[in-house]
């Protein structure tokens, strides 16, 4: 009986302890199956259809110059007398700006307008047949002349009247009409005198005397402006390498000005890119050195050429931009972003949700944690997101790229981790 009892004991503990061998082996083979499915599903980043704004552009650096500009350079050699302005200042016109040793540009003026003087008499007394006094004795000459031939011309006609009564012989007739011949051509020589005394070539040295000594005089004031420099309009003093004792060789720069309301940029574009350029699309411009603050302007010329510069082929734009602030200088290397198209209120992706193969364009939706292909139309991009115009809805969620760096598929299983 005891016997009996144990076996059937062990019977028992027997069918408890493969009871229990099986339960484990199925909750191992039940979570081995759970970590297989939760494996499969390929980890995803994500993005959304939204509404807003794209804004397709070319964009390039630039640099900043003046539109209306005013260098002054020494004209000699010479040392700074005066600087009556500091870099920076905003000036009216024909205000001081800087003085230069002048001396001996005022000897040199001096010196070029006696001469332009001097030249103008010559010239004078030429016109009008001589000097003053050579002229009043040549009028004297002409008056004592004419009375000469007037006389010789009562004597022949009486000599005529006398040879007819035999009074006078015919000799003595020849003799007064040879003295009248005499004393006409005296006064056609006085008369021309007068008129023309000096010949062309005579004329024309001192016309060309006369000439040299303004275009002296004419140096000489300039060389005399230029070593007094004024503004020649309203702007800003924005470059200034001299200060007052400075001295400076012919040729080296005194100051620069320039109105710098508006500026000009001057920037190059690639080849391919050239094709979208138009005069009077929009431009903005920022500067590393002032994040987030954004200059508009609008292309003013378009390449005429294309040049190698490095290893770009590119076409040089210039671009006028609105500078109220005055903060843009001349020389400043900024970012130019040319506006080719900007689409407001519209249906706009992720750039790296968008695929194409030979069907087309398309994107891949999450649906209940699946990816489902949609086929697309795109329009306008820009650096982030592309315009989609037909295809999806809004708010629709986008794979843009497994984080494993694995190629998506339709009907993929996912899991989302990020919004």
């Amino acid at each position: 009986m005891a016997l009996a009892n144990e076996t059937e004991r062990r019977r028992t503990n027997g069918k408890l302890t493969w009871a229990i061998l099986i339960g484990l082996i199925l909750a191992v083979v039940l979570l081995a199956a759970f970590i297989s499915l939760r494996r499969a599903r390929v980890a995803i980043r994500v993005g959304t259809a939204d509404i807003g704004t794209v804004t397709a552009s070319i964009s390039t650096n630039g640099k900043i110059e003046p539109i209306k500009n005013f260098e002054a350079h020494a004209p000699v050699a010479t040392t700074v007398t005066g600087v009556d302005v500091q870099q920076g200042d905003w000036v009216k016109p024909g205000q001081l700006l800087v003085q230069l040793q002048d001396a001996d540009a005022k000897a040199q003026a001096a010196r070029a307008e006696a001469q332009l003087r001097g030249a103008e008499a010559d010239l004078s007394a030429v016109s009008h047949g001589g000097t003053q006094a050579e002229v009043l004795n040549t009028r004297n000459a002409l008056t004592k002349a004419l009375a000469d031939r007037d006389a010789a011309q009562r004597n022949l006609e009486a000599m005529q009247r006398l040879l007819h009564s035999g009074a006078a012989s015919q000799a003595e007739v020849d003799a007064a009409r040879s003295q009248l011949k005499v004393d006409e051509a005296n006064v056609q020589y006085l008369q021309q005198k007068l008129k023309d005394r000096y010949s062309a070539p005579e004329i024309g040295h001192l016309q060309a005397q006369q000439s040299e000594a303004q275009a002296s005089l004419a140096a000489a004031s300039q060389l005399l402006r230029n070593s007094n420099i004024a503004a020649p309009f309203e702007g800003m003093v924005y470059s200034l390498p001299v200060k007052q004792g400075t001295f400076v060789n012919a040729g080296d720069l005194l100051l620069q000005l320039a109105d710098l309301h508006k500026v000009r940029v001057r920037a190059f574009v690639d080849e391919p890119e050239i094709g979208r350029l138009r005069k009077g699309q929009t431009v903005e411009v920022t500067w590393d050195a002032l994040p987030g603050r954004v200059w508009k302007g609008e292309v003013e010329t378009l390449p005429t050429v294309i040049v190698q510069r490095t290893t770009r082929n590119v076409g040089e734009i210039t671009c006028i931009v609105d500078n109220d602030d005055l903060r843009l200088l001349p020389n400043t290397n900024v970012t130019v972003a040319v506006i080719v198209d900007r689409r407001e209120n519209v249906l706009t992706v992720p750039r790296e949700a968008i695929h194409q193969d030979a069907a087309g364009r398309y994107v891949f939706q999450v649906v209940n944690g699946e990816l489902k292909r949609r086929d697309v139309q795109t329009a306008v991009s820009d650096l982030t997101r592309v315009e989609v115009t037909s295809g999806l809805s809004n708010h629709a969620v986008l794979a843009v790229g497994a984080i494993n760096s694995q190629s998506l598929s339709a009907g993929m299983p996912v899991k989302v981790v990020n919004q």
